[in-house]
């Protein structure tokens, strides 16, 4: 059984599955820093948690660490925002979905879907269960519980 992994920062490097328990917006932010270092070309990061869970925070933690200036915000109405980055010294496109609206796979390859999850940028999908179709066996899967406490807990672990 892998440790529960609990800091005041969230600044660790990770080894999956990973389980941590972070406390605030900076921890979830810095959690997201330390998942992009495992990011490579093509990599699909499925996010999975309730409304507030801190999707949005962590998926800015991936872009920070990637190299995008822009402010992250949640795609709610837009559905897809895109940026550019940089992995390994080299330009890359970062996904961020937000896949809450969409009604399932047929919604999401209607907006062209399969041209960023299987290119070779990095696709970032909020509420990743609206489109199974597209969560390939090599995911990184984020679980985030919200716990009573207001801490969220991270499952992170690969799809296959």
């Amino acid at each position: 059984m892998t440790p529960l992994i609990q800091t005041e920062s969230c600044q660790t490097s990770l080894d999956l599955p990973a389980f941590v328990i972070c406390s605030t917006v900076d921890d979830t932010v810095s959690l997201g820093k330390s998942l992009a270092r495992l990011l490579k070309k093509g990599s699909v990061v499925a996010l999975n948690g309730p409304l507030g869970a801190g999707k949005t925070y962590f998926t800015k933690g991936i872009a920070m660490a990637l190299g995008v200036k822009e402010v992250i915000t949640s795609p709610s109405y837009t559905i897809i925002s895109e940026y550019d980055g940089v992995l390994q010294g080299k330009s890359i496109k970062i996904f961020h979905i937000d896949a809450y609206r969409l009604a399932g796979n047929d919604d999401f390859s209607a907006i062209g879907g399969e041209e960023m999850i299987f290119g070779d940028g990095i696709s970032i999908i909020e509420w990743c269960g609206h489109v199974p179709g597209f969560i390939n066996k090599d995911a990184l899967r984020v679980d985030i519980q919200i716990m009573d406490d207001e801490k969220r807990h991270f499952h992170i672990y690969l799809e296959n």
